[in-house]
């Protein structure tokens, strides 16, 4: 999508710091952090959010998930994380591309919104 901000990142074209990319998706860090440790964990593929997922994209989000363990030990998260998926408006979703937000390194609280 030509205007969607993170397929802007995913193709370079907005700078980002990047944690993990690969063919599939990317792993940067977010502009407003709301931990010590915050990044988006999106795929390069543009859907819009967790409504819009369709059959064919189940590989795709199983492997997303399967990276989320590399990532957070990358980043060392050993003590836990959470990750994190809003969709829609009640969601507070301000970005209309799948995205999860993966927080760590403090004691996160609950509930959280």
């Amino acid at each position: 999508m030509a205007d969607c901000i993170f397929c802007m990142i995913a193709k370079k074209e907005i700078p980002s710091n990047i944690v993990y990319e690969d063919d599939r998706i990317i792993c940067f860090h977010d502009l407003e952090p709301q931990a010590p440790v915050h990044v988006l964990i999106i795929p390069k593929k543009h859907i819009a959010s967790l409504d819009e997922v369709e059959e064919d994209d189940e590989e795709l989000l199983g492997y997303l998930m399967t990276k989320v363990k590399k990532i957070a030990e990358d980043l060392e998260l050993e003590n836990g994380y959470r990750l994190v998926n809003n969709c829609g408006e009640d969601g507070m979703q301000t970005v209309k591309h799948l995205h999860f937000h993966l927080l760590g390194k403090r004691k996160l609280t609950w509930p959280p919104g």
